[in-house]
């Protein structure tokens, strides 16, 4: 033994007993602390590779279009065709969104048949489409999370795909309803969950959708008739893993979800809620409160998860403004004052689900236009296609070639009830768009070009234009 070993040992044997204990019971649960992180270390989940349904030319759905199936099907009065004509112009959707089935059928009616199809022609192609490119056998599958708010069949949507696709016997699957539009980051992270707790690595696939076919509302309740002007259809699929070995084929690795409830509240629970008009027509309702509650909601879950995501220099300049604001007398700056997420991540997918609570989300976090230049075009491009957005957003960021080696990415996304939910990402590798990548095609078209500013806005200047070719008579000229 060496003499400064020697003398650790004298002094310690030198301490009285009520000391002595307490000290080496500190020791003895530090070291079972280091040794059950190092030992029982959660393994990284990855994301091997995902992929968005993009319709059929033939099933976009227009202006035009949602005024002729509203004049065809005589359910709506002549006030309420002029309220979805508003809100349509107000919503940031542009004229390439896709509609049901049934909206092209002639029968102006909603049947379980039109609601299967829809839910058949999106799920089925974007499985197929991610299992070809991941090189990844269905029956290797191991967990199936499958998402859908508004419709739940018997069989269900998860049982669906196993059977189509032949999947094994015992395949873990899960069938969400009723999360709203939160439940593909949701999906993702109780698939991630239920990935940990096998006792060997494999394959867990996210499935998420919405089907609008039963949920079309034929009413004339302002609240309820929203929805048939924003959402839209579309699906996803994502497969993530915790194969070691695949690690080098990923794209993302998984770092971090997280899941807050606001339903306590009344007003949070009310927000959104499906339900029956005067007239026995059901629907969901979204209240003018939706906007202030998703407000307050994302400012109680940033709350929590800035701790764990933020740099210890930016939660030290957050607390100190805010102090500086006490100090000074102004309680409602401080309570205002939000941290600055664009110092922990470079990219972000913020819900889409409409312009109004794009702007929220944007005044809150004091986003730039180009942070939230994503979700404008999600909405513009595909309208609020609800579970999916984050996934169609991840591929615009893809399309534009944005994503680098070591890149930080936060999905958020907001559901009824009222929930939060994020997934935090960091990039494995520098990321080009697939060959199905939704956005292939029509990316260049984005940002798109602001509208002239009114003389109220004349000061405003767009921070980003496109450069429009010259004349045909100019080109000549030159």
């Amino acid at each position: 033994m060496s003499s400064s070993m020697a003398a650790v040992v004298s002094s310690l044997r030198a301490l009285p007993l009520p000391v002595l204990v307490p000290l080496v019971a500190s020791a003895l649960a530090f070291v079972v602390t280091v040794l059950r992180r190092v030992l029982w270390r959660q393994r990284p989940v990855y994301l091997l590779n995902y992929s968005c349904h993009l319709p059929d030319a033939e099933r976009q759905c227009n202006l035009e279009v949602c005024e002729y199936f509203g004049l065809r099907s005589g359910r709506y009065t002549d006030e309420t065709a002029d309220f979805m004509r508003l809100i349509f112009r107000k919503s940031g959707l542009g004229q390439e969104t896709f509609a049901p089935p049934f909206i092209f059928s002639g029968k102006f009616e909603k049947t379980q048949a039109f609601a299967i199809q829809e839910a058949e022609e999106g799920l089925f192609t974007v499985v197929s489409q991610l299992l070809a490119k991941s090189d990844v056998h269905p029956r290797d599958v191991s967990v199936l999370v499958v998402a859908c708010s508004m419709f739940s069949p018997k069989p269900s949507l998860a049982s669906m795909i196993v059977r189509r696709f032949k999947m094994k016997d015992d395949v873990k699957s899960y069938s969400l309803a009723g999360m709203g539009c939160s439940a593909g980051t949701v999906g993702i992270d109780m698939a991630a969950r239920a990935l940990r707790v096998q006792r060997r690595p494999g394959y867990a696939l996210v499935v998420v959708t919405e089907n609008t076919s039963l949920n079309w509302y034929f009413g004339n309740n302002k609240h309820m008739l929203v929805t048939n002007c924003i959402f839209r259809v579309g699906s996803a699929a994502a497969l993530i893993t915790d194969v070691p070995a695949r690690r080098a084929d990923a794209k993302y690795e998984l770092l971090r979800t997280l899941r807050t409830h606001h339903g306590a509240d009344d007003a949070a629970y009310n927000a959104a809620v499906q339900m029956e008009d005067e007239d026995g027509m059901v629907g969901v309702a979204l209240t003018k409160d939706l906007v202030r509650v998703a407000g307050a909601g994302l400012r109680q879950h940033i709350a929590t998860l800035a701790p764990y995501v933020l740099p210890v220099s930016e939660l030290l300049r957050y607390v100190y403004r805010v102090a500086w604001a006490y100090s000074g007398g102004n309680p409602k700056a401080a309570a205002a004052m939000v941290p600055d997420f664009q110092r922990a991540f470079e990219h972000m997918c913020i819900h889409s689900g409409g312009k109004a609570v794009i702007d929220t989300v944007a005044k809150l976090m004091a986003f730039g236009p180009s942070v939230v230049e994503p979700a404008r075009a999600t909405l513009h491009r595909f309208g609020n296609t609800s579970s999916s957005l984050v996934f169609y957003e991840l591929a615009y960021f893809e399309a534009k070639r944005r994503v680098r080696a070591g890149d930080r990415l936060w999905m958020l996304a907001f559901g009824t009830g009222f929930k939060a939910c994020s997934n935090v990402w960091r990039a494995l590798r520098d990321a080009a768009p697939d060959a199905d990548n939704p956005w292939n095609g029509c990316a260049h078209r984005y940002p798109a070009a602001l509208p002239v500013p009114t003389p109220r806005r004349a000061n405003y200047q767009p921070q980003q234009q496109h450069e429009q070719p010259p004349p045909p008579q100019q080109q000549q000229q030159q």
